[in-house]
């Protein structure tokens, strides 16, 4: 069976809710999204529906290079699971996708985190609820607490990510082609390298046997 490379994306947008969340939680970063891609064309999570309205919120499909994720800081992890949980996972968040309109931002769920009163509410979750709920399709994805209590810290914890950018979002395509290029050229200097040393080995090997 053959593994599946899923992203985290983790994002701070500066925003009065975010900064709020920061502090309730001492931590940054407090936005998690999932995505299927390294280039981050699909990324989910539940988040504002409205860029301008923190109060209109629910399932989005997340647009990385919009105006307002562009100039978030963030951290991207990437993480393998088998091939048939990731398929698993994929089928939940279509669910989601179809039901979309009948889900909101659980606002009143963040407070139950804050005080730790468990609050699960119908057709309502919060960015890292969602992923955990759509990663527990997953038997590799092991949380020692409630999907309610879930933070992205808990997600940032799991052991098996790997740290794979850390900036502006809005850099992160550069980024990734900076990188590439680079292994690229590194595989042509050593395919150079290997070509010079297999025909000066002809050559020597021709000048022992003459």
């Amino acid at each position: 069976m053959g593994e599946r490379t899923v992203y985290f994306l983790f994002t701070d947008t500066g925003t009065y809710l975010s900064r709020a969340i920061n502090y309730c939680t001492k931590q940054s970063l407090n936005h998690v999204s999932i995505a299927f891609d390294d280039d981050l064309q699909e990324v989910y999570s539940f988040g504002r529906k409205r860029p301008r309205n923190p109060f209109i919120g629910g399932f989005v499909k997340e647009d990385i290079r919009s105006d307002f994720l562009k100039d978030s800081n963030c951290a991207v992890y990437k993480y393998h699971i088998p091939e048939a949980d990731c398929e698993r996972v994929l089928l939940k968040i279509k669910e989601f996708e179809k039901q979309q309109d009948n889900y909101k931002y659980n606002f009143i769920g963040l407070i139950g985190v804050l005080l730790q009163i468990e609050i699960n509410r119908e057709n309502a979750l919060f960015c890292s609820q969602f992923v955990a709920t759509v990663l527990q399709e997953s038997n590799n994805f092991k949380l020692s607490k409630p999907l309610c209590f879930t933070t992205p810290a808990d997600i940032r914890n799991l052991a098996g990510l790997e740290l794979i950018y850390e900036g502006k979002l809005g850099d992160y395509q550069q980024n990734r082609m900076d990188t590439e290029r680079k292994l690229v050229k590194g595989e042509t200097t050593s395919l150079t390298k290997q070509s010079f040393i297999f025909l000066l080995s002809k050559k020597v090997k021709s000048f022992v046997i003459k």
